[in-house]
Order: structure tokens, then sequence, then C-alpha cells
């Protein structure tokens, strides 16, 4: 934990802007990465917004699972947002210089469109859940205002907690180096810079932590338990594989976005790298949202028809 002693007044300065580093130690990879992640930026926001399209015009795809994987890829084109747009500019620019306004904007966003996508995928969850294990009651109990209800609370429920913790946060005092060795403005890289005693900051990430990306995780591994001891009570291997089809996708973006995020965030401050923590970094901000299209699509035969239909207009 990060308990220095606060240093006299005289010796403080107050930042009113940070520089991320970023990729500032690659200089020879700049144009290669700016190019790399303006068409993975691109590639993003296509394939996610065609599958947030197709989920709205496809009469098909006019149920509760895909309404909520509608929403969950408006999450995932929202939370990408957040960042690599900024690092691009960075990149271009090589003007790293960032606002301690904007820095907290970046950061509390980039937590609120997190914490959205966590409790998203535990809906879908708890979808899969009631339509495998109590498929006659399905349409009674996932009707359209609960559908609207387990959005809506997915999207602002933590909304409070994050801004109330993005203000305790950049209300601590900065002294010494306004250099975050990060490609965006993220919280341990943000506290590292801070003077003084931060140890109720970093049990409150710990806490927001447990609450948004660790509950649901349990949650949704209490759902796929129950889920696959029904599965495998089913008669035949064909409504095995049938049934196992509607959530292998949903299960294989769970288990590679809690992964990251739980090891991002839940293991121990004094386990931070910066080298670790971009490398984790990039993989739950950048690389999951480019896969999770192409994981939702290639295994899920009425978007593939949708997709066709789309294209054949």
């Amino acid at each position: 934990m990060n308990r220095q002693e606060k240093p006299p007044d005289e010796n403080l300065t107050e930042l009113l802007d940070f520089v991320l580093l970023g990729f500032a130690d690659m200089p020879h990879l700049r144009w290669f990465l700016f190019g790399l992640f303006l068409v993975i930026y691109i590639i993003i926001l296509m394939s996610n917004g065609t599958i947030f399209l197709i989920t709205k015009m496809d009469p098909a795809l006019q149920s509760p699972m895909y309404f909520f994987l509608a929403n969950f890829s408006f999450s995932e084109i929202c939370f990408v947002s957040a960042t690599l747009p900024r690092m691009l500019m960075n990149l271009g620019t090589q003007r790293r210089r960032i606002s301690l306004v904007a820095c907290a904007t970046q950061m509390c966003f980039g937590l609120i469109f997190g914490v959205a996508e966590c409790l998203l995928l535990a809906v879908m969850s708890y979808d899969r859940y009631v339509a495998i294990c109590n498929p006659l009651n399905y349409p009674l109990v996932m009707n359209h205002r609960v559908c609207i209800q387990l959005v809506t609370g997915s999207w602002t429920v933590g909304i409070p907690f994050l801004i109330e913790y993005t203000y305790q946060t950049f209300s601590l005092p900065f002294c010494g180096s306004n250099q975050i060795d990060h490609f965006f403005c993220d919280v341990f890289p943000i506290l590292k810079l801070a003077c003084g005693d931060t140890f109720v900051n970093e049990m409150l990430v710990y806490t927001v932590a447990v609450l948004f990306v660790m509950v649901p995780f349990l949650l949704i591994l209490g759902s796929y338990s129950k889920i696959i001891s029904i599965i495998l009570k089913l008669p035949s291997v064909t409504s095995q594989a049938k049934a196992f089809s509607t959530c292998s996708s949903h299960l294989m973006v769970v288990v590679l976005f809690f992964g990251s995020a739980i090891i991002t965030y839940l293991r121990p401050n004094t386990r931070h790298s910066d080298g670790t923590d971009k490398v984790l970094s990039l993989f739950y901000t950048i690389l999951m949202p480019k896969f999770n299209p192409m994981i939702y699509s290639l295994r899920n035969k009425e978007v593939i028809i949708a997709l066709r239909k789309l294209l054949c207009k």
C-alpha cells in the first residue's frame, strides 16, 4: 500500500495536468501502433454496431437474449470509446498531456461502462438460466418490463458509487511527477502519483471491484452450474448440444472478460507492475471488444442468418 508521509505544503505542487506516457518507450513503433489501433477501433465500431443494428431490425432477433446482446454491444462501443480515441490522438500528435478534469472524466466513464458490461453479462447469464432451467415460465419471467428494468439497472446502479470514487481519487494531493505510465487514466496508475496515505482509496477500489466484478462473476458461475446440471440431464446428445450452443458464446466472453478484470483490479497493489497492467488493460479494453462480436456471430446461427439478410439488401 502507498502509505508515504505527506510532504510539507511548500514541497507540494498542485498539478493541473498529467502526461500519459502510453507507448513513449517505443517511438520506432509509433505509426505502426497508430495504424493498428485505428484499424482495431474501426472494426470494433463496425462489428458491434452491426450486431446492435441487426438485433433491432431483424424480426427473428426480437427476444430478451438479443435485447441484452444489443445493449452489451452498445456498451462495448462506449467502453472502448472512453479510452481508444485519446490514445490514438496521443500517438498521432505526440501531445500526451491531459488535464486533470479530462483525466478524471476518462477514468469515471471507463469505470461506468466497465461496470455496465459486468452487470449486463450477469443479466445475460440469468436470461440463459431462466430459458434453460425454467422454459415454460420464460415468457412470463423475462417479459418486456423486466428486461427494461434489468438493463436500466445495469447501466445506472454503479454511477453514484463511481462518480463519488472518482471525486475522492482526484481530491488527493498530487506532487512530484505528473507522468502516468499508462495509455489511459486508470485507477492504480493515478494512485501511484498521489501523495500521502492512499490506503482508503485502495480499499475502495477493492470494494468496488468485489461489488461490481466479483459478485456478478459469482452469480454467473452459480447460474451456469445450474444450467450445466440441467443440460446433462437432457435425454439426447442432440438436445444437450443445442442447449450448450445457446450459452457457450456468452460463457467464453465471461471467462475472458472477467478473468482479465479480476486479475487487474483484485490482485494486491504490491504486485501491480506498469508493464503487466498495460498488457491486461489492452486485453480487456481493446482486444475483448474486438473479439466479442466474432464470438457471438460465428457461434450463433440466428445472428449469421440475420447478418446475411442485411448484407443481401
